[in-house]
């Protein structure tokens, strides 16, 4: 190497130096001329030794790797900084049947950042998430805050108190049940899958590489029904981590040998699990609400070992659940596990902004 460097420089003298002398001999009259001779070759000399010094081609390298932004990457990172302003209403909700969430109000938007407004992140009306959403095939799959996320989506791009939307709310919540739907007006079909176990996800995402059918927006979400009849974290890690191997081969796709080939990789999230649990004054005592917590927590390590999420270097783009309800507080909640709509609204408007993201789309 250092011989290479030697006979670089010795070369670099010869070629720099000798036709500056003759410039300057017979060119001594003409300075400018002079000059700009000097700067060429010295310019060509500088180019031709960059090779032999590895610390100057690193510099070019990272000044490159600067240059190139990501905006693609940044912004997923940023999709779920939300803040939430919950106050009390300022009349009572009419009717003797509302519960404790009728007496607040609760709105939420992207934090006023420099980084994130810069995303130009926004919520999307009916009109924009249906040609968002045009001829998508869209799959839900999970516990009872999938049904959730699945009613919240669905009550975007049917009108809000149509028979449609009824009929889909009574339809969607029959308990342990599948459910689908197709919105007739946008091409969207809508599946929703009970999957309460992480083995159910894994089943789930086999039948599609098998049969070779693969939905465009594809949202899971498990933890809770483990958490509360298996409670083992070490083994929830271990499930997530089948799962994510799996989802893994969805894409990117090849040419199977019979020729065919799928297009594209379905957009991926993860539907995190609410951050208060359970409350100790509505459903268990005290004890047993630390010692529960304490288990969520275990629980939220083996999600991040597991490297199933995007920001871990997996598959999956989170659908912050936890942050949210974590910052719309105990006024959203009734028992701790489910959550007033507008946290589910939040995460879907996570998860289109997401896409417009991926897609490089702007509405």
């Amino acid at each position: 190497m250092l011989g290479a460097i030697h006979f670089g420089v010795l070369a670099a003298c010869v070629v720099l130096f000798v036709p500056m002398a003759m410039a300057g001999w017979h060119l001594s009259r003409h300075k400018i001329l002079f000059f700009s001779g000097a700067l060429f070759i010295s310019l060509a000399v500088c180019v031709h030794l960059t090779p032999y010094f590895p610390s100057v081609s690193d510099i070019v390298a990272s000044v490159s790797s600067v240059v190139v932004y990501d905006h693609r990457s940044s912004c997923i990172n940023l999709v779920n900084e939300i803040t939430w302003d919950v106050k009390p209403k300022p009349a009572e909700p009419a009717g003797k049947n509302g519960s404790k969430l009728d007496y607040f109000e609760k709105n939420w938007d992207w934090v006023k950042l420099r980084k994130v407004m810069d995303c130009e992140f926004q919520k999307l009306g009916k009109s924009d998430a249906s040609d968002l959403l045009n001829g998508s095939w869209v799959v839900v799959a999970g516990d009872s805050q999938a049904r959730f996320v699945a009613l919240s989506l669905l009550n975007l791009v049917l009108d809000s108190g149509s028979e449609a939307m009824e009929s889909a709310k009574a339809d969607l919540f029959k308990r342990h049940s599948d459910y689908n739907i197709l919105v007739k007006e946008i091409g969207m079909k809508l599946d929703f899958v009970w999957a309460p176990y992480e083995t159910n996800l894994t089943d789930l995402v086999i039948v599609y590489k098998k049969e070779r059918k693969y939905p465009d927006v594809l949202m899971l979400g498990t933890g809770l029904w483990h958490m509360l009849h298996v409670n083992d974290a070490s083994d929830y890690g271990d499930q997530l981590k089948k799962l994510r191997s799996n989802v893994e081969s969805l894409g990117p796709f090849s040419p199977e040998q019979d020729g065919s080939v799928s297009v594209r990789s379905p957009h991926l999230f993860w539907i995190g699990m609410p951050v208060e649990v359970l409350l100790p004054t509505e459903l268990f005592n005290q004890m047993w609400f630390v010692s529960l917590n304490t288990v969520w927590h275990a629980y939220d390590r083996s999600l991040g070992e597991s490297k199933i999420l995007r920001q871990t270097g997996g598959p999956l783009i989170l659908l912050d659940i936890q942050s949210f309800t974590w910052n719309c507080g105990p006024q959203c909640t009734l028992d701790g596990m489910h959550y007033d709509g507008a946290v589910y609204d939040a995460a879907v408007h996570v998860m289109l902004n997401a896409l417009l993201v991926e897609s490089h789309q702007r509405l």
